[in-house]
Order: structure tokens, then C-alpha cells, then sequence
């Protein structure tokens, strides 16, 4: 009988286990993000070149830009490699001829069938930041998506490259010049196990409140001002598959005081001199102690967010020791209690300027009972 009964509590304990166990590896599967793909494994900078008609390319920047057939050839571990694919231009406000001579890009691979082989394994589609003007400031806002991804993994994954622009119709060939790889939208929230959402007017205070924070926070850090989650303007939504959970992924940080472009300004409605002046644009929260993780964060992260610019060899040697400065003036505000309330409560002065929403360049069909979320 002790034998049976044995026998049965160790059948019963095999049992438990393993439903423990699969509980426990299905909530990992769920919650880990997926293995990053081999183009976004690496910091290391790697030369690519465009080959085709780039006057025609360029000069294709209407709304509805159509795509133009390019070589994308690369040299990475001293092999080159080469691939046909499509290219169009992209973008709002760097796509104006009148803002940049060399519109950002968007490189289309869905046709090709052999790319489990390359470094481009599981790509599709890839938005590549052109320099504007000065290739400096490619850097500097590539080095704030990296700030970013230290604080979470719902951010978009960046590869710095050398870009070479190949004219075949004149025979003319563009000095390499630095651009960001930047990861799909739609790879982006698969990694994380979600989606994009696409919906105007979301209220903020329905986003997850740690995650919207966590970028909140972030964007009064760079210096940045130059979003919205109601106009979705340079901020994805992503919800998790059970469709409770909205999280904000922010991305183009080129208008930050922290990158400040010659072109960056703030919106006039802000009533900021400069980019270079700090203005918080989360919501009012009456409870500075709801600021505490969150500011906990940050410090945790001081020094290798410090560690991005410090012997950095691709920033020079006035932009490292001005950024320095500019973190400093961060840190001594979130340590500091009444400055700290000064900055992150201002958007619950009803005659201040926080809760202004930033619309963007970007052409919407208004439909408030569509895409309002109440």
C-alpha cells in the first residue's frame, strides 16, 4: 500500500512540475522578445552603395512617391555583395527639397528570395536616415535611439552604415556619407510580441503608464518636443496580442535639443526660444511620487547612457563635452525635488503651455468617432 501510495505522489509530483514548467515557459515565450535578426546583432559600421538614377530618385518626392529600381551592393568582412532591389524616398519634413538635398529612403528586399543567406536575413522593408546636410548629426541622433534602447526593448533597433550614392545615368558617384539602418515597424512589434496600431486620438492616459513614462521622460532627457500620440507624430503604438496593453515607441529624434540640427525649432505654440530648452509634454500628474521607478530608472542607467558619448570616436571632442553638460542639467533636475516639480508637473498649469498636442506634417482624414479611443 506505502508502495502504491509512493508511486502516486511521485506520478502526481511529475504532473505538477510539469504543468509548472510549461506554465512558466509559455509566460518566457510570451514576454521574451524574439531573437534579434544578424543586421541589428552588430554596432559595427559597414559600407553599402545605391546604384541606379539618383536624380530621378530624388527628384521623386510627392506624396506618393513610386519605387525605382537600384543595386544595393555592401562590403562587410571583405566580401561584397550585391542585390537588386526597390528604392522610393520617404518621409515629411526631411523629404522637402527645400529642408534636405538628399531625401530620406525606404529600401524594399521583398523580392528577393535569397536573403537567408546575407546579413539582411528577415528583412523586408528598411527605412534608411540619409545625412540631411552635415553627416554629424546622423551620429548624434543615431547615438539617441541607442539612449533609447537601454531603457527598453520596445524600441527600434538601428545599425549605423557608410552610404555610397552611385549616379549610373551621369557617372557620377556621391562621397560616403553616414546613414541609419532603422528596424520595420511591423519586425519591431513581432520582436516584442505585438502590433501596430494605427489609431488618432488615442488619449494618452490610456497608455500603459510605466511605458508611457518611460518615453515621456526620455523625450524631456534629448531635449525633444517634437511629438504626439493623438496624431501619432514620430510615436508607433504598440498593443500586446490580448489588446489590453498600448505601449509608445518613439523614433525621429532629429528636432531634440540634444542632436540640434540647424534646422530644428520648436513648435510656436510651445513658447520655447530653442530645442536646447526642455519642456515635459506628458500628461499632468499631480503626484510626484508617481515619477519615483521611473526617475529610479534613469539613475540606474546614468552611467551607460554617460558611456555612449564618453570616448566616443565618432562625435567630436565640443559635441561630447556640450552633451555631457546637457545630461548633467537632466540629472540635477530629476535629483532635485523642487526643480523636479517644477518641470514634470508644469502640464498641470491650465495657462502654461504642456498640454499643447503636436500634429506634425503628416495628412490626416479627420474621423473622431473612428479613430477616437474612449
Amino acid at each position: 500500500m506505502y508502495y502504491k501510495l509512493s508511486n502516486m505522489r511521485f506520478f502526481l509530483f511529475l504532473i505538477l512540475s510539469f504543468c509548472f514548467t510549461w506554465e512558466v515557459c509559455a509566460q518566457n515565450a510570451t514576454n521574451s522578445p524574439y531573437e534579434t535578426l544578424p543586421l541589428f546583432s552588430s554596432d559595427e559600421i559597414f559600407e553599402i552603395k545605391l546604384k541606379g538614377d539618383i536624380r530621378k530618385l530624388f527628384n521623386d518626392r510627392k506624396e506618393n512617391a513610386t519605387y525605382h529600381p537600384f543595386i544595393f551592393s555592401y562590403d562587410i568582412n571583405n566580401q561584397q555583395h550585391s542585390l537588386d532591389i526597390r528604392v522610393k524616398t520617404r518621409g515629411h519634413f526631411r523629404k522637402m527639397r527645400a529642408n534636405c538635398a538628399t531625401p530620406p529612403l525606404l529600401l524594399n528586399f521583398d523580392t528577393l528570395p535569397d536573403l537567408a543567406k546575407t546579413i539582411f536575413k528577415g528583412q523586408n522593408k528598411l527605412k534608411l536616415v540619409t545625412t540631411c546636410d552635415i553627416e554629424k548629426f546622423v551620429v548624434q541622433e543615431y547615438l539617441v535611439y541607442k539612449i533609447y534602447q537601454l531603457i527598453t526593448e520596445k524600441s527600434f533597433q538601428v545599425r549605423l552604415v557608410k552610404v555610397i550614392f552611385e549616379d549610373t545615368k551621369r557617372n557620377k558617384t556621391r562621397s560616403a556619407k553616414y546613414g541609419i539602418l532603422l528596424e520595420d515597424q511591423n519586425k519591431m512589434a513581432k520582436r516584442n510580441h505585438s502590433a501596430i496600431r494605427k489609431q488618432l486620438n488615442v488619449n494618452p492616459q490610456t497608455i500603459d503608464k510605466e511605458s508611457f513614462l518611460k518615453m515621456a521622460v526620455f523625450q524631456y532627457l534629448i531635449g525633444n518636443t517634437d511629438w504626439s500620440i493623438q496624431y501619432l507624430h514620430n510615436i508607433k503604438l504598440l498593443v500586446n496580442h490580448s489588446g489590453k496593453s498600448i505601449v509608445t515607441v518613439p523614433y525621429d529624434f532629429d528636432m531634440s535639443g540634444i542632436v540640434n540640427t540647424p534646422y530644428a525649432a520648436p513648435a510656436e505654440a510651445l513658447q520655447l526660444s530653442s530645442v536646447r530648452n526642455r519642456r515635459y509634454r506628458g500628461y499632468c500628474l499631480d503626484n510626484m511620487n508617481e515619477f519615483e521607478s521611473t526617475f529610479e530608472l534613469f539613475n540606474d542607467l546614468k552611467k551607460d547612457i554617460y558611456a555612449i558619448y564618453q570616448n566616443n570616436t565618432l562625435i567630436d571632442k565640443t559635441y561630447r563635452k556640450n552633451t555631457i553638460r546637457y545630461l548633467d542639467k537632466f540629472y540635477e533636475i530629476i535629483n532635485n525635488k523642487e526643480l523636479s516639480k517644477r518641470e514634470f508637473q508644469y502640464p498641470c498649469d491650465p495657462n502654461g503651455t504642456g498640454n499643447i498636442i503636436i500634429r506634425g506634417l503628416k495628412k490626416y482624414k479627420e474621423n473622431s468617432k473612428k479613430n477616437s479611443d474612449k
